[in-house]
């Protein structure tokens, strides 16, 4: 076996080992700090093979706080391209690890998901894994840990990014939340997206978490305080989505579904803008909903705006303006501010004269 020079190696193997044989044994917790701290670029690759199957074999039977063991994990994942993590990381593994109340464990498996995002040859994989994909995403909103929420969204994007087929909007290059969206990058193949939005159960999932109407306690539902986070997650993603893809997430996949939350309008967007949030009980979300329009508003003003998605957007402002006012006022303040991007007034005043 080579020789690699990490003080405490061959320690910690033996100790992986005695995890993996007997659960219940004490985690020595400075000596994977010591091996963790010598980690580098150059001794990582050969450690992945003599570490890491172990490692995940003892997450798999792990039933305390595994932060110290998917820190690691984490870190010598690293440099590991998707389609090998899966050989580490098995289906089930990752659901597993999805469901783990320990942040930790959810925080590993959606830094294996992730990687994904790093080619559409990869997210076309992940779009097969079905139920790898339902539970990533009732992690993303059920979540009560705000980090792994956070990493969740910011991983969802990159891979409906990576995995978009056509960017109707995004016919210039669009900056939004500091991230960058590039006209010229190749397109995926939409595999990802029609898993989310074509699968009856998955595009029920998401309304079925983010809606008011489905506050409760029991099996699959949301409390008030989880609901709120799982709502403000769905509005930050969908300004990135939109100028992706606006069609896709402004039109009826399931009319059945749809119609069993009442939404009057087509479409996931429609359902966030409008029929998500019970704005007269929830201040918070409500105001949620108002930085949500500004910025959504905001990033569709650096695109070129097809006639039918200013069809879309015009009907969208006249249901706000009929039914939330204080939105509305919001909105006008924003088109007479002189910090507001020119493009951004433009738009708001078309919207306003629009027919």
């Amino acid at each position: 076996m080579e020789e690699i020079p990490v003080h405490g190696l061959k320690e910690l193997e033996r100790h992986v080992q005695q995890l993996a044989e007997a659960p219940e044994t004490a985690l020595d917790a400075k000596l994977f700090d010591e091996v963790e701290l010598q980690l580098n670029d150059t001794n990582i690759p050969p450690l992945i093979p003599r570490l890491l199957p172990s490692l995940t074999q003892v997450l798999l039977t792990y039933d305390k706080d595994p932060t110290i063991l998917a820190s690691l994990c984490m870190k010598l994942l690293r440099p590991v391209p998707f389609t090998q993590a899966l050989t580490l990381a098995s289906e089930d593994a990752l659901i597993q690890a999805l469901r783990s109340p320990a942040p930790a464990a959810a925080i590993l498996a959606i830094t294996v998901i992730e990687k994904a995002a790093r080619s559409p040859s990869d997210t076309a994989i992940l779009s097969i894994m079905k139920g790898v994909v339902e539970e990533f995403l009732r992690t993303w909103l059920g979540t009560p840990h705000v980090e792994v929420g956070e990493m969740a969204t910011k991983a969802l994007g990159d891979l409906l990014e990576v995995d978009c087929d056509r960017r109707t909007s995004a016919t210039i290059d669009t900056k939004m939340s500091g991230l960058q969206i590039a006209s010229n990058m190749p397109p995926g193949q939409g595999l990802l997206w029609r898993r989310i939005f074509q699968d009856r159960d998955i595009y029920n999932l998401l309304f079925s978490l983010c809606s008011f109407h489905t506050i409760g306690t029991g099996p699959g539902q949301l409390d008030e305080r989880q609901k709120s986070l799982a709502q403000a997650r769905l509005l930050r993603v969908l300004p990135r989505l939109a100028v992706l893809d606006f069609q896709t997430i402004t039109r009826s996949h399931f009319p059945e579904i749809e119609g069993r939350y009442k939404i009057d309008q087509h479409g996931l967007l429609y359902f966030a803008a409008v029929d998500m949030v019970n704005k007269d009980e929830d201040m918070l979300m409500h105001i949620t909903v108002i930085d949500f329009f500004a910025e959504f508003l905001d990033v569709m003003s650096m695109t070129e705006l097809t006639k039918s998605t200013m069809d879309y957007l015009a009907a969208l402002m006249k249901k706000v303006a009929s039914t939330d006012e204080t939105l509305y006022k919001s909105l006008e303040a924003m088109a007479l501010d002189p910090e507001t991007s020119p493009e951004l007034v433009d738009l708001l005043v078309k919207l306003n004269e629009y027919p």
